[in-house]
């Protein structure tokens, strides 16, 4: 059986659990080696047995994607442990505020936009020179419909993912000549860790009609997004959600 991910290297951060656990799983079966990546280091090696332990290959690094010195030794134990990087899934992500902007504590806000947009902005600085080398590198951000749409209730989250969106546009446009696809992909509702606690009446989780997922519902766009030709599609957001933003 082929593996459509064979020989591809990719980095998932917040690989620890969650989304970014079952999308670090399923590109390690497809063929890929992964490194999982997250703040919390049971939780990666963790991750990193799982894929072994089904024959797969990944290595676990430790990281706080706020910080440019960590992120760079993580890129460079991708690069030295595999030989390269083909594929960057931009996951780590906080959601720390539930409260209106006037309301808000301004360092639990810029706590959520540093992990959510600083964060990805360091991974993607980083990760750019090694993707260069790659044959259609691929960048794939974890954006939200809060992004596209605000939800009274959630400014720090509705404004790092709507940054993360410019991102993802921008680097779309700066990458394109490298043949490096940069898309936006939208799990909607899913049932994480993250969201436990934020499933109030006037929460997405309460949208009449929404498709409320579990981590693995999302992995086919995520291995969709990943195995796209070279000159696929870039700039572009994917979403699962059963709403107009």
């Amino acid at each position: 059986m082929s593996k459509p991910l064979a020989d591809k290297v990719a980095l998932v951060t917040g690989a620890g659990r969650g989304i970014g656990r079952s999308i670090a799983i399923s590109y390690a079966n497809a063929g890929a080696n992964v490194c999982v990546c997250a703040r919390t280091q049971d939780e990666i090696d963790a991750t990193a047995t799982a894929i072994q332990a089904s024959g797969g290959q990944a290595v676990a690094v430790r990281a706080d994607i706020t910080q440019e010195t960590e992120v760079g030794k993580m890129v460079a134990e991708t690069v030295t442990t595999f030989g390269g990087l083909d594929i960057l899934v931009a996951n780590a992500g906080v959601h720390i505020c539930h409260d209106t902007v006037v309301d808000s504590d301004p360092a639990a806000w810029w706590q959520t936009l540093e992990t959510n947009l600083f964060g990805t902005y360091l991974c993607c600085r980083a990760a750019i020179p090694h993707l260069k080398t790659s044959v259609g590198g691929k960048i794939i951000t974890i954006g939200s419909g809060m992004g596209h749409k605000g939800l009274p209730g959630n400014s720090d989250y509705c404004c790092s993912k709507a940054g993360l969106w410019m991102l993802t546009r921008l680097l779309a446009e700066e990458l394109k000549e490298d043949r490096i696809s940069v898309n936006e992909l939208i799990p909607g509702p899913v049932d994480t860790s993250m969201t436990a606690n934020n499933k109030s009446e006037d929460s997405v989780f309460s949208i009449d009609g929404e498709w409320i997922k579990d981590p693995e519902e999302v992995v086919p766009m995520a291995l969709f997004l990943a195995t796209q030709p070279n000159i696929g599609p870039t700039a572009q957001s994917f979403s699962l959600m059963r709403r107009d933003g």
